[in-house]
């Protein structure tokens, strides 16, 4: 069965840091592109960053929301079928529920999408509080 499961989130000062590690099971996550999205109350869900799977010429490229660019940074960890989300210098409007996602399409070719509506197979979310 295919899933994905978030965890890593919790509450944290302004200016601390967290990880993020959304996890696979019923395939291999590191190989497909997948997308970090967040959603605070009230909001609407907004794209945090993305990052490419893996084929023959490209490799992972991630992109990221001109609001967490140089903050937070999307790895890849072939070995526990995880993908993680550093986030560093957290504010107080970095508060949401974050979620993790994937279009489950392989060898999809390089790029990947920064809108919700790319993807159809999401994680239960984490929740992400920053104290002012």
């Amino acid at each position: 069965q295919v899933q994905l499961v978030e965890s890593g989130g919790g509450l944290v000062q302004t200016g601390g840091s967290l990880i993020l590690t959304c996890e696979g099971s019923g395939f291999h996550l590191p190989y497909y592109r997948v997308g970090w999205f967040r959603q605070a109350p009230g909001k609407e869900r907004e794209a945090v960053g993305c990052i490419d799977g893996d084929g023959r010429e490209y490799r992972g490229v991630p992109l990221y929301s001109d609001s967490v660019k140089s903050r937070f940074t999307i790895s890849k960890d072939y070995t526990d079928n995880t993908l993680h989300l550093q986030l560093n210098g957290l504010k107080p409007n970095d508060t949401a529920v974050y979620y993790c996602s994937t279009d489950l399409v392989l060898n999809a070719g390089p790029g990947c999408y920064m809108a919700p509506r790319k993807y159809d197979r999401w994680g239960q979310g984490t929740q992400v509080t920053v104290s002012s």
